[in-house]
């Protein structure tokens, strides 16, 4: 099994308390202790306002960062979960992927997904298409992608996008082009897009909901004649871990209080609910009980989120000690 671990960005609250000024040696320091140690990746996401609700605490930009940590990196690949298709122009956002891979010497992830953020939508001037006209672009724009990365150049006329000889050079880096992460468990398109194009998918890290959605998309790449297992499947997972139950309640504690200082205590209330549970919740032992369950069933590639991150690394630690090195 392999692991990436995300790296604090503002999204998630995981910023709140540090100045601006000091957040990106908090990001970079946290990147480069990341590349010195077992992770074979480092994630942030594609988002502009906060979750669980908009704040006005910082939520950096992911691709601003892609080029940041592929110049202060030197091992881990670099992922985003994932950018949002419609953010950007698609033969863009194919130059900026490429320039990352240069910059990285080959080490870039093309996370991609159809966007799901109706706010920050909105309040970006994105409107907010419907879920079919968003996944239709999120095709169309992979398309783009890819052709631009194989052959420099990339024409479409579509729905969505329009591009026309549009010249994406240099080439990415890495031979046939950046690898794509289609994210999302959309059964009847994403699913589908998946089978068609990537080279990892990003799902339900659930047993039932992982089965599940693995047996369909093994039914779309038997459709479309893609190689259902040459595709790698990975799930993320929030990390609350201790060595006793007692340490692991002190971080929830933590988590409780951390959250209900910013969006009150109901919130702060539901936003545990959902991230003090799952495989990777536990002490070391149950999180490699939980995570070897999920092996079996094709989950061979882990990526991580420690909520504490920015201020607090003993959790990580103690993952990177205990739990990376009984499944890899």
């Amino acid at each position: 099994m392999k692991f990436g671990t995300f790296i604090p960005q503002g999204w998630r609250l995981d910023l709140v308390g540090i100045e601006p000024a000091d957040q990106w040696a908090t990001m970079s320091r946290l990147a480069q202790r990341a590349d010195a140690g077992p992770w074979e990746s480092i994630w942030v996401y594609d988002h502009f306002h906060t979750v669980p609700m908009p704040t006005d605490q910082a939520t950096h930009e992911a691709w601003t960062l892609m080029a940041a940590f592929a110049a202060s990196t030197s091992r881990v690949r670099l992922g985003q979960m994932c950018t949002c298709m419609a953010y950007r122009n698609p033969a863009y956002l194919a130059k900026v992927a490429a320039t990352v891979d240069i910059i990285s010497g080959g080490r870039t992830e093309m996370g991609i997904g159809a966007g799901w953020y109706e706010h920050e939508w909105r309040a970006y001037g994105y409107g907010f298409p419907s879920a079919g006209d968003r996944l239709r672009a999120l095709d169309e724009g992979v398309q783009i992608m890819k052709q631009a990365w194989t052959t420099g150049t990339a024409t479409l006329h579509g729905k969505h996008f329009t591009v026309d000889g549009a010249i994406v050079r240099p080439l990415p880096l890495q031979e046939g082009g950046i690898p794509f992460w289609i994210a999302g468990g959309g059964e009847k398109v994403t699913l589908r897009i998946a089978a068609k194009y990537a080279q990892y998918t990003n799902f339900d890290g659930s047993p039932e909901g992982f089965a599940a959605k693995s047996a369909l998309l093994q039914g779309h790449c038997n459709d479309v004649g893609t190689d259902y297992s040459a595709i790698t499947r990975s799930a993320n997972y929030n990390v609350l871990i201790g060595s006793t139950q007692a340490e692991l309640d002190e971080r929830k504690a933590w988590m409780l209080d951390h959250y209900t200082k910013q969006i009150g205590a109901e919130r702060a209330e539901a936003a545990i609910a959902q991230n003090a549970a799952g495989a990777g919740v536990g002490t070391p032992e149950q999180i490699v009980e939980n995570l070897t369950a999920m092996k079996k069933l094709g989950m061979t590639y882990a990526i991580v989120n420690f909520p504490e991150l920015a201020y607090d690394t003993t959790g990580q630690e103690l993952f990177e000690k205990e739990v990376i090195p009984a499944l890899i």
